[in-house]
């Protein structure tokens, strides 16, 4: 499975990767690309060219029917999730339950917190 995401997989996801999917490799972006993802320009009208250096690693990395597991800024997922169709992979997502805790505290303040639990990898529909 491609990681083309941000962050770490938590053991729960690899749990699921592995009984459900039958994932046994998890490829991580290079700490470049990683970096790249991290901070899509939020000021370009068009990020065909900011996602070049991605396109060429799946080419060069991947096979048809290979997971790819894509989360991020909005408009740079949709645009690899098109791409990875047309490549014949299989794009995925992590499905969560969201916890949510409000906390009001004083002076006016208010202490949010989200807890998130991994729950299944769902494919997205072409």
């Amino acid at each position: 499975m491609f990681l083309l995401f941000s962050h770490k997989l938590t053991e729960d996801q690899i749990t699921d990767a592995k009984n459900n999917l039958k994932v046994d490799e998890f490829i991580y972006l290079p700490s470049d690309l990683k970096k790249l993802w991290e901070n899509v320009p939020p000021t370009n009208t068009s990020l065909f060219n900011f996602l070049l250096p991605f396109r060429e690693f799946i080419k060069e990395k991947l096979k048809p029917n290979d997971y790819v597991l894509i989360q991020g800024e909005f408009g740079a997922v949709y645009l690899m999730v098109k791409f990875a169709f047309s490549m014949n992979l299989i794009p995925l997502y992590s499905t969560t339950e969201r916890n949510y805790s409000e906390k009001r505290k004083r002076n006016n303040k208010v202490e949010l917190k989200h807890v998130f639990k991994h729950k299944t990898f769902r494919k997205y529909e072409n």
